[in-house]
């Protein structure tokens, strides 16, 4: 219940979690519901900093969530991304400088966060379409289509697909992956449709 003290008037925020904890990832979106219920209907998120650290990465062999997925996850809300290690030290320093630049520029602008930079560079559709393709049970649900599907549809659905994804189009993190399998779904699917 303390933690409710410190979200009103709150500039910057940093969500942490460790790569090897996939559950300290999927938290996050709690987080970001408690802070938007506890600054109530008056409160504004949009002014506010948020750094999502990705903690943990000196212990690869147990990594759970890749870059890519946690790149994803941040920049899509318009978050900052850093890979860090509380360890070794990885990332850390970077990450406390640009945010408390970040919040320096917010507060130049008025306590506005000022138009990124870097713009995302990618869609909410895109971004939607990695995590589905990433979450898929199996090539059916991968392409978004049911089982028994006809040939017509395996090609429709993949053609929407590869053009949302293919990588001279989409900079998302994960959409190179996401479009290989896509292919790999297409292909898999095909061999069995007469």
């Amino acid at each position: 219940q303390v933690r409710n003290e410190f979200y009103k008037d709150t500039q910057g925020v940093i969500l942490v979690y460790d790569v090897g904890q996939k559950d300290s990832f999927d938290a996050l979106d709690a987080w970001l519901a408690e802070m938007k219920q506890e600054l109530g209907p008056h409160g504004n998120m949009e002014n506010v900093v948020f750094v999502v650290c990705a903690n943990k990465i000196d212990c690869t062999k147990h990594r759970s969530v890749d870059e890519s997925e946690g790149r994803l996850w941040a920049e899509s809300r318009g978050f900052l991304y850093f890979e860090t290690s509380a360890q070794t030290g990885e990332g850390i320093n970077e990450m406390f400088q640009t945010f408390y630049s970040a919040i320096i520029d917010l507060c130049d602008n008025g306590g506005k966060r000022p138009p990124s930079s870097v713009g995302v560079g990618f869609t909410k559709e895109q971004a939607d379409a990695i995590r589905r393709i990433r979450n898929s049970k199996d090539s059916w649900d991968m392409l978004g289509v049911k089982p028994g599907a006809t040939r017509d549809e395996v090609n429709k659905a993949y053609r929407k697909l590869a053009v949302l994804l293919h990588p001279d189009k989409c900079v998302a993190p994960g959409s190179e992956d996401a479009f290989k399998a896509v292919v790999n779904a297409r292909t898999a699917l095909l061999k069995n449709i007469k």
